[in-house]
């Protein structure tokens, strides 16, 4: 288990440089930069291209691409992830102020997502064939076919339409200042996030709960006696959520990219709309070390699921 945690160590750090790099390029491959941006703003003159050259001069834009690129890893390196270009504030600060707001968000939509798929994935698989089946079926086609931002959309009518509360929220308020607050803040983007990302969970469990159910032990489980219950829940469920893993940590992995969506749409001030709002003011410093940040999550999560197959079933070792 260590030898193949270090392998999976080794190989994340190759995945994050890879990231890094393709980050880099494809942000200097953009057709305009932030000198080009603040020129533009503040300069009224019909000839711009001194002033751009001498703003690209100031911020260190006009280095050759190579030396640039060098000066980006080396800064990586020591764990610098830039700094803002636009407010001369470092990365880590930017995001020390973001990350708390994320991370409420992002932990409400993944228990959305798991108390939504997990029980309704064993229903509709212990109701096979029925109406109920068929029903949850369909909303979970639906909820896999729609777009986050359409769902979050359709929510947001419907509140409105009923009014249910104020989905304006005045600030940013979190679970543990203003809990009332926050929930209206919250609850569109959770929901939307959870159903679209548990639509896909709950019919792979509901498959694998099925071939489960057929398996020799699940008849000597009901020969002895045991209740429906028990078997399905202590026996079935724990066997089927093996592939389900899987699908559950690129769900987390898709989470974190769509609450950029997520965070600009209700103006949610953390790192997705942060993230969003840099690449617009082509502050690339902080986009790239955001970015770089998002990616390790994602693959300490795909990591971290990858591990939990062992405490799961014991019969898988990892050499």
């Amino acid at each position: 288990m260590t030898n193949y945690i270090i392998r999976r160590l080794l190989l994340n750090l190759l995945v994050l440089w890879f990231v890094a790099s393709l980050v880099f390029i494809g942000t200097h491959a953009l057709p305009s930069d932030f000198a080009q941006k603040r020129v533009a703003s503040t300069f009224t003159g019909q000839d711009q291209t001194e002033a751009i050259a001498s703003a690209r001069r100031e911020l260190g834009l006009d280095k050759p691409l190579a030396r640039q690129y060098v000066e980006f890893m080396g800064e990586l390196a020591r764990g610098d992830l830039g700094t803002s270009l636009e407010t001369q504030e470092s990365t880590w600060a930017e995001l020390g102020r973001r990350v708390p707001t994320t991370l409420e968000l992002g932990s409400i939509i993944v228990f959305v997502t798991f108390a939504l798929s997990i029980p309704i994935g064993v229903i509709s698989a212990a109701k096979q064939n029925t109406w109920i089946d068929l029903s949850l079926r369909a909303v979970s086609i639906l909820g896999v076919a729609m777009p986050v931002f359409f769902g979050a959309i359709l929510l947001s009518l419907l509140v409105v339409r009923f009014s249910l509360f104020e989905i304006d929220v005045v600030g940013h308020p979190h679970l543990w200042t203003d809990p009332e607050a926050a929930v209206k803040l919250y609850v569109i983007p959770a929901i939307a996030g959870g159903i679209s990302g548990g639509a896909g969970i709950m019919r792979i469990l509901r498959s694998q709960m099925l071939e489960v159910m057929r398996q020799d032990y699940i008849r000597t489980a009901r020969a002895k006696g045991l209740h429906d219950s028990r078997i399905w829940v202590r026996h079935a469920l724990k066997n089927a959520m093996l592939p389900v893993l899987t699908v559950m940590g690129l769900t987390i992995s898709g989470i974190v990219g769509g609450q950029i969506i997520l965070e600009t749409m209700f103006n949610i001030d953390g790192v997705g709309r942060f993230l969003f709002s840099r690449l617009n003011a082509r502050d690339f410093p902080p986009f790239q070390g955001t970015v770089l940040v998002t990616a390790f999550i994602i693959v300490t999560v795909n990591l971290a699921v990858d591990l939990t197959y062992a405490w799961i079933d014991p019969r898988i070792r990892y050499t």
